[in-house]
């Protein structure tokens, strides 16, 4: 539905974008993540027809972004990250009119505005001022702007910037509402925000695509899966050195001292363990350690997280190579 190959964008001496490629499938969600400053938004009002590409292409639904501009915007749904709001307007009558400038016929407007309304929980507020409702429900009318024509892709730049947490959840559930029926990209720098909307990630860090793959292959395959946080009694370095001789286990590291019943006990050592995917050997840790003179106070088991994966392909200094998403997997290599 949505496909970008090789797209820059310079400005002056400075290149926003390098070569950015990724797709979106027909009724997904992909999460455009990235931190601020990343190319996030030159993206999207690139997808959105708002700023011209220097390089590479960009097609939605089959047609060109560049060549055939208007039509893209027939099928697409757009918000900024500033909703583009008439204060003044009640809710009903702005989308009544965005309708009307979209193209919606006359026939189908009442229906489309009812159903936009309804999607976005808004039939309650359709004849409040817009400068009346809260930045939640504002939002809420950037989205149905955005969806009142029934485009099959929509655009969302930060739709959750400066919501408090009950709106958050409440805009995040209006937006996975509408995947199936509509493509959607999401472009966001909130962790939280893409592993629970989004089935598949793409992640930009200083204007380049570093990997695109679902959020669950990325924490796998690119901080070696789960493992173990231990609390042990004994010398940290020499515990190190045992553990490493169980086969599953890729890192053994010590982690800070943490107080345990708001004391600092600091004849304890804390270690986490890397384990290669799809192992197990939990037992076997316990067991090393034990037979070598340790005693084992607490272990417990830890999974890597989205917020793993991000600061592994954000901090590095030397960008990784844009990865498909069958190549991601070499990064762990």
């Amino acid at each position: 539905m949505i496909e970008v190959e090789h797209l820059s964008k310079v400005y002056g001496s400075t290149r926003a974008i390098s070569d950015v490629t990724f797709n979106v499938d027909k009724g997904e969600i992909l999460g455009f993540l990235g931190p601020n400053g990343a190319g996030k938004t030159t993206t999207m009002r690139i997808l959105a027809g708002y700023l011209p590409a220097t390089k590479g292409t960009a097609r939605i639904a089959g047609l060109d972004v560049h060549e055939n501009s208007l039509s893209v915007r027939r099928q697409i749904g757009y918000l900024p990250e500033n909703p583009p709001l008439y204060p003044e307007m009640t809710v009903e009558g702005f989308l009544y009119f965005v309708a009307r400038i979209k193209g919606v016929s006359a026939a189908r407007r009442k229906e489309k505005v009812e159903t936009a309304l309804s999607k976005c929980n808004l039939i309650d507020r359709r004849h409040t001022i817009i400068r009346k409702l809260s930045k939640g429900y504002k939002q809420r009318v950037g989205i149905a702007q955005a969806i009142v024509h029934d485009p099959p892709a929509i655009i969302l730049d930060e739709p959750t910037v400066g919501l408090d947490p009950r709106q958050i959840i409440d805009v995040r559930n209006l937006i996975k509402s509408l995947a199936g029926d509509h493509t959607i990209i999401l472009s966001t720098h909130i962790l939280p925000e893409v592993s629970m909307t989004c089935s598949r990630v793409a992640i930009i860090n200083q204007g380049k695509i570093v990997a695109t793959n679902t959020p669950e292959n990325l924490m796998t395959q690119l901080t070696g899966g789960s493992g173990y946080e231990l609390e042990i009694r004994g010398e940290a370095s020499l515990a190190k050195q045992v553990l490493q001789n169980v086969t599953a286990v890729i890192l053994v590291e010590s982690i800070p001292t943490m107080a345990t019943h708001g004391m600092i006990l600091p004849e304890r050592a804390y270690l986490r363990v890397v384990t290669q995917p799809g192992t197990e050997p939990g037992s076997e840790i316990a067991q090393t350690l034990l037979r070598a003179g340790f005693d084992l106070y607490e272990m417990r088991r830890v999974s890597a997280t989205l917020e793993d994966v991000f600061l592994k392909l954000t901090t590095e200094e030397k960008i990784q190579p844009t990865e498909s998403v069958d190549e991601v997997s070499e990064l762990s290599k």
